[in-house]
């Protein structure tokens, strides 16, 4: 009997240690690390963008009206714009590898529960907490995949991660779009959970901090309540201007006006006092760096851009195409795929080709896209249109990559938290303020392009009345008595002016994203320079 169980007892042990074997053995592959953070920032990026086209839907099914079911993304985009520059404190209070776990299991447990929401108030409030949870899934994603790849692979690693922030929006709106479509919009939320377990388990079981990250203890650290709550209240209603700013007329509401003197106030109150502090929950002093502060700024140029534009294009199509939801998002994935095969290819490219160079490439292919879009019209056919979608996501997988490692090419392995919350923030901001933008310019365009059309609609303009008779007598044709027949005809008119000052305004708003991108080149020489494969976090 004991030899039995001295037998059984060498057995378990042998394959105690076989366990262990694989699990080291996965701990040291840097891509088995890459997909397991993947996995949550794809996740968490999707749920930026994919509830857009399910609104509709959303509203309908909880009887809310459009304006109050708004509030389900802009409370995600305000809970995660305060937590994202606050993660890499956060991470040194809780521990960085416990701290992301606790992100993902409130992500993925507030989805579930979005899933389930029974009205629309608890439907905003598991939104905000999903935003709470995913605002420090990107940064320190970013943080782990580089710190697991050897220097001369981060652009590698950048790539992998870039694939994941740059293809979730892009494939947003289509994916929620087709589970709108096709089953209910309680599946956009849904859908992380499998995702979420998975990411969990994964991290749970192969994430390990490294050995120079030392956490805060709670007792001996002084926590700066009043940088906390300076960026907080300052982002939190920045995010809600940008949000609602279009829809109130800006300025000339009292309230917005109101929420845009507290933000100045606060974030400027909170850089002053941020740059005074020993120890400040956002580290601006980062900013200090030429080359950081530069590609950080890009970073929100691109976020910018990419978000107005990723805006544009499905109302273009929708809205002046009549394209459906899933037709739509058809003329994005060949973008989308572009991306994927791109990046891997500009990661290695980093080898032998100085990032800034890359960067420089990228915003003059991405301008080029833009300006190629402006010449889309009301005929364009599906083809063009994809042609178009594809070139710009081609200028994106250009940018994001090299501007990463541009940013984190002189900045300290201690400072990675840090300044992957600072520049993800700006990311995220740029992609606010973009919006916000794109949907003003539209709205303001079309106003303009409309009011300077119809001065031609007048009795005087002969080729007007030639238009009015002959639309006149179609209608006529069609069944009409001449009175209503030219009342249809009035109107008739005047929706192809309304079209036609739309899609002056979207070539109007295409052409200003260009002229950004192209403004932004001349700065990408104030950067430090950089040997081609020399790549390091830090030094």
């Amino acid at each position: 009997m004991a030899e039995a169980n001295e037998l059984a007892a060498r057995a378990f042990a042998t394959r105690e240690l076989a366990g262990r074997s694989i699990i080291d053995a996965l701990k040291a592959n840097p891509w088995i690390i890459a997909v397991t953070v993947m996995l949550a920032t794809f996740m968490e990026v999707l749920d930026t963008s994919i509830a857009n086209v399910a609104l509709p839907h959303i509203s309908g099914n909880l009887s809310a009206t459009m304006d109050e079911g708004t509030w389900v993304l802009t409370s995600y985009l305000v809970s995660n714009a305060i937590v994202l520059p606050l993660s890499p404190w956060l991470s040194e209070l809780f521990g960085r590898k416990r701290f992301y776990l606790i992100c993902v299991g409130l992500f993925t447990i507030s989805s579930v529960l979005c899933g389930f929401a029974p009205n629309l108030d608890l439907l905003i409030l598991f939104r905000v907490l999903q935003g709470i949870g995913g605002g420090a899934l990107v940064p320190i994603s970013q943080a782990i995949l580089v710190e697991s790849f050897p220097k001369e692979k981060h652009g590698v690693a950048m790539a992998v991660f870039g694939m994941g922030v740059m293809f979730a929006p892009v494939i947003g709106p289509a994916l929620g779009g087709w589970i709108t479509e096709n089953y209910s919009w309680r599946w956009i939320f849904l859908i992380n959970l499998p995702v979420g377990l998975i990411a969990f388990l994964l991290t749970a079981a192969l994430v390990v901090d490294p050995s120079y990250l030392k956490r805060r203890k709670w007792r001996e650290s002084r926590i700066d309540y009043i940088g906390l709550g300076l960026v907080a209240v300052g982002l939190g209603f920045l995010q809600i201007v940008l949000d609602n700013g279009q829809k109130k007329d800006w300025f000339e509401n009292t309230s917005i006006l109101v929420m845009s003197v507290v933000v100045v106030i606060s974030l400027v109150v909170a850089v002053v006092w941020e740059l005074r502090q020993k120890d400040p929950v956002v580290d601006l002093r980062l900013l200090g760096d030429r080359s950081f502060a530069i590609s950080t700024f890009t970073m929100f140029v691109v976020g910018f851009v990419v978000y107005g534009s990723i805006v544009m294009l499905p109302l273009y199509l929708q809205d002046l195409m009549n394209y459906s939801p899933t037709k739509s998002g058809m003329v994005l994935s060949p973008g989308g795929l572009a991306m994927l095969l791109t990046m891997p290819l500009v990661g290695l490219a980093l080898g032998k080709i100085e990032a800034r160079w890359l960067i420089a490439g990228g915003l003059l292919s991405g301008a080029g896209a833009l300006f190629y879009m402006a010449n889309f019209n009301l005929q364009v056919d599906y083809r063009t249109a994809v042609y178009g979608s594809a070139m710009r996501s081609f200028g994106e997988a250009l940018l994001f990559v090299p501007i990463n490692v541009a940013a984190f090419n002189f900045v300290p392995k201690e400072k990675t938290n840090a300044a992957t919350g600072l520049i993800n923030l700006a990311r995220n901001i740029g992609g606010s303020m973009g919006i916000a933008a794109a949907t003003t310019m539209l709205a303001r365009r079309a106003q303009f392009h409309q009011h300077r059309l119809v001065e031609h609609l007048t009795p005087l303009d002969e080729q007007y009345r030639s238009i009015l008779s002959a639309a006149q007598q179609w209608l006529i044709g069609q069944g009409a008595d001449p009175v209503t027949a030219m009342q249809q005809a009035h109107g008739v008119l005047y929706g192809m002016v309304r079209r036609e000052a739309a899609m002056m305004a979207f070539i109007d708003a295409f052409w200003l994203l260009g002229v950004i991108y192209v403004a932004t080149v001349p700065l990408l020489f104030l950067m430090k320079k950089t040997r081609p494969g020399s790549v390091s976090l830090g030094h």
